[in-house]
């Protein structure tokens, strides 16, 4: 049986800088096939999985479709090295991403009460509070004209709040933001130009985090760091590597996915003045349009999976060991699965999107996401009359995590 291809560039980090492109790139894909072979430089070849039905029967059944050993696209040079010196494609760092079952179900459970609607209703407060400083700040930066929403709202906002979930101090959010945007922009020459795909920064989030455990460790705190610090697996300690890679995920990915979102909802809000009055007329439309606005922005965009047996993904044959990638991006834009997906709704119903995964590895901070996004924009659609935007938006490179860069806004308030 011959394999369907593509040559299409839907996979370098810089596709990902032109926003239309890459959506049309997508969609001249799933028009060739909902799954194609791909072999393009630098990175070994592999499925591209591209229909939203095909993304969720992978996700459900994580028995067939294994994390390990090839969670991202890495170039095949940069894999080969890494596996030489540390055994592992993605060196000594393991996190929930990474792991299969059992592991993946145990250290989930460790933080899994953490992020329940539960627990997070007691920040609900406080997210509402921080939600209004911020809006505060663009009124104060408003009058003085054009700002960048990135740089000033989308990435402080949700970074201030994992770092007090973690009971990091305030002071050292700056560090965070960096070693974060270095790490999941290490594509990007602008964010990371060492070439290392960001093992050398995730070996300086390691040193800044050990530090962390270690305070933990002799005295524990009312804290997620102090959970993790202290955590057991089957009555045993869990392994410094092991601790660290989550500290380090929670630490990134509890903000800069949700930042990406705010960044890209305010965007698209400035982009369709209906849809914001919608917003301003309606508060109660505050939920769907966060869901609208996480379909839009697509933070992750990608994930790899390997084959554990010879299975099929719609009909097409794939053989134990090959690797797929699941293609978020495009099956948020699938027009089987979307009336009009290339429209911005705030009021689309249903909205059952890809942006936060699905199945067994479905986000672990989905819920503090949503509440962070309903907090912020139900304040934005409250007080702010006008959004416009100021120049062109400028994306990071990269083909696995990541969003705006700069996002220029004129803003008026009410």
């Amino acid at each position: 049986m011959t394999r369907p291809t593509s040559t299409i560039d839907a996979f370098s980090p810089e596709a990902y800088a032109d926003e239309a492109g890459i959506a049309a790139r997508f969609a001249a894909m799933r028009a060739q096939g909902d799954v194609l072979w791909i072999e393009q430089e630098p990175y070994r070849p592999f499925w591209a999985v591209l229909r939203h039905k095909d993304i969720m029967e992978i996700e459900r059944n994580s028995k067939v479709w294994l994390n390990a050993p090839r969670l991202t696209l890495l170039p095949a040079w940069f894999e080969d090295r890494t596996i030489a010196q540390f055994g592992s494609r993605t060196g000594p760092v393991r996190t929930l991403l990474d792991m299969d079952e059992p592991d993946h179900r145990k250290h989930r459970q460790l933080t899994q009460s953490w992020f329940n609607s539960r627990f997070l209703d007691t920040l609900r407060e406080r997210m509402k509070l921080l939600a209004r400083e911020y809006v505060d700040k663009i009124a104060r930066l408003a009058p003085l004209g054009p700002f960048d929403f990135v740089e000033e709202i989308a990435v402080p906002y949700p970074l201030i709040m994992i770092t007090s979930i973690l009971g990091l101090p305030e002071s050292d959010a700056p560090l965070v933001l960096r070693l974060t945007q270095e790490l999941f922009g290490a594509s990007d020459p602008d964010r990371n130009a060492n070439g290392d795909f960001g093992l050398a920064t995730a070996m300086e989030f390691f040193g800044y985090l050990g530090g962390v455990v270690q305070q933990r460790r002799q005295a524990p705190q009312d804290d997620l760091m102090s959970v993790i610090a202290t955590a057991t697996i089957d009555g045993a300690p869990v392994s410094d590597m092991d601790t660290l890679s989550y500290g380090m995920l929670l630490a990134a990915a509890g903000h800069d996915t949700t930042s990406s979102s705010v960044g890209v909802g305010m965007m698209q809000l400035a982009r369709n003045p209906d849809q914001f009055a919608k917003l301003q007329a309606d508060p109660a439309l505050v939920a769907p349009a966060a869901q609208e606005i996480f379909r839009w922005a697509t933070p992750v965009r990608h994930f790899m999976r390997t084959a554990a047996v010879d299975t099929e993904i719609a009909g097409q044959p794939i053989a134990a060991g090959e690797q797929v990638a699941i293609l978020y991006l495009s099956g948020n834009r699938d027009e089987r699965a979307f009336d009009e997906p290339d429209a911005f709704r705030i009021d689309r119903t249903p909205n059952r999107h890809l942006g936060f995964g699905y199945g067994a590895h479905h986000c672990l901070g989905r819920i503090l996401a949503e509440m962070e996004l309903e907090a912020l924009f139900a304040e934005i659609a409250a007080r702010v009359a006008t959004i416009t935007l100021a120049g062109e938006p400028e994306w990071v490179k990269t083909n696995h995590t990541g969003g705006l860069k700069r996002l220029p806004v004129r803003v008026t308030m009410k």
